[in-house]
Formats: structure tokens, sequence, C-alpha cells
């Protein structure tokens, strides 16, 4: 293998510092706040809380740090059906688990297919309180809810320090915008449509408070901003021999952690 001088190295660490310079340096509001970044998350909020009802796919990983230090990527894909203001299917496959969510404005069901259980609660609501109830009462990390929430601003934008605006990117072949953000703790980007509707395409979550950074990483395509979809998609009946339980086992990457023959 061919080695770089050290002069070769020195001459590339400049040009990288350089470069990592100027994308460190947005027009910044006094606050800290880059006025391109604010407006271009509001106009997405304002959007996404404005269209009664959406379909999206959804590609998203989230690292894992082993005993050793190792960070592991766990992948999975999802499929979220939203009508507002209170309905919503959401599936999710991953290594393991096969599971599927539903809220009808009543009811809210988590359905593990592989181990052919569910858990239901009553959570008399909107899309908001059904989100909350999945996550903080049945145990399922939500790292990207907060885009279906009903007004997304205020919960994205609160603690923000600082952002920055970093020009347009492609993701999946999509000119974006790019909006970088810091909280205590935290560090998040979102890559925003740059054409048409301001959807979101990327979204990033590094979690900076834990030892070697773990991020949270999800990409978004085919958004359909006109369903059709029969309401009898947000309920659920329960299939032959699915077992009603309080509680599932469930670890923080989102799967259904009971071990399984042939798994």
């Amino acid at each position: 293998m061919k080695h770089e001088s050290m002069i070769g190295r020195g001459l590339r660490a400049a040009s990288i510092a350089l470069a990592c310079s100027l994308l460190a340096a947005p027009a910044m509001a006094v606050d800290g706040v880059n006025r391109d970044a604010d407006e271009i998350l509001q106009a997405m909020s304002k959007f996404l809380a404005g269209t009664k009802a959406f379909s999206v796919s959804v590609d998203a990983s989230i690292e894992v740090v082993t005993k050793e230090g190792q960070k592991l990527q766990m992948v999975n894909s999802a499929s979220v059906l939203v009508e507002r203001p209170s309905r919503f299917y959401l599936t999710r496959r991953g290594k393991f688990a096969d599971t599927e969510a539903f809220f009808d404005g009543k009811k809210l069901t988590f359905y593990g297919k592989t181990v052919n259980a569910y858990i239901q609660r009553d959570v008399a609501g909107q899309i908001d309180d059904a989100l909350a109830a999945l996550e903080r009462d049945i145990g399922v990390p939500m790292p990207a809810a907060d885009l279906l929430l009903a007004n997304p601003y205020p919960v994205l934008s609160a603690g923000v320090i600082s952002s920055g605006y970093y020009g347009i990117e492609y993701v999946n072949g999509v000119a974006s915008h790019h909006l970088a953000f810091r909280k205590a703790g935290v560090d998040w980007q979102l890559w925003v449509k740059a054409e048409g509707n301001p959807l979101p395409t990327k979204y990033v979550i590094t979690t900076t408070g834990i030892d070697r950074a773990p991020q949270f990483s999800v990409q978004f395509t085919n958004w359909n901003l006109k369903p059709a979809v029969a309401a009898s998609r947000f309920s659920f009946v329960a299939p032959k021999g699915a077992q009603k339980l309080a509680a599932l086992p469930i670890d923080e990457t989102g799967e259904i952690t009971v071990k399984q023959e042939g798994k």
C-alpha cells in the first residue's frame, strides 16, 4: 500500500481544516440561531402540521455501543400512515421485530407479529397523546416521532443553543436543504426538500452526552400526501391465537427481545 508523505498529510489536513472552518461559520443571528435554518424548520413544521393525511416509507438506523466500546449500527425499515388529528398506523421490521402500531382515536395497540402478542391501551386523544403513550408507557423508542406531532416546531426548537444552514445536498437524489442544530447533550441534523413541498428527507440525532456519541438516522422516501386508506386500517383486529399481554420486552433499538426458535 502506498503511504502518504508527512507533507501530503499536512496539506490534506490543512485543506480539511479550512473546509471545516468554512462549513462551521454560517451566518448566525445574535442568539446563535441561524435565520435560514429556523425559517426552513418552521416551513417544514407548518406544512406537516397542515397536512391532514400522509404516508411515507422510512429506513432507519440506530447505533449501539458494546461493552468493549465497539459501535454497531442496527438497521430497520418502517412505514408511517397518518390521518390527523387522531389516527395512525405504523409498521417496523428489524432484525427480530416485525411490529405494527394502531391508533384509532380511542385505543392504541402495539402488535408483535413474530411473537403473536399485543399490548393495548385506552388513549382517548390525538396523535400526540398516542405517540407519548407508545414511547413512555409501552416502551417503544420513537426518536423521530417529533416530526409526526400536531405542531413539530415548538418541540424541535425547544432548547436549541445554536443552528446552521449548510446549503443544498442530495438525499436519495432529492435536492435538500441541510440544517444543523445543537442542544445540551444532543446534536441533530435535518434535510428538507428544497423544491416543492418542504418535506423532510433525512433526520440524524447524535447523542453527544453519551460515550462515543451514538447516532440515530432516518431517511424518508415515497411521500404520499393523499393516501386512500380505509378507516379500518387504524383499528386492530387480533389474529388467531394472539395473546394480549401487559407488556413486551423491548430494547433500546426497538427490538422485541423474546427469544424465538431459529433466531
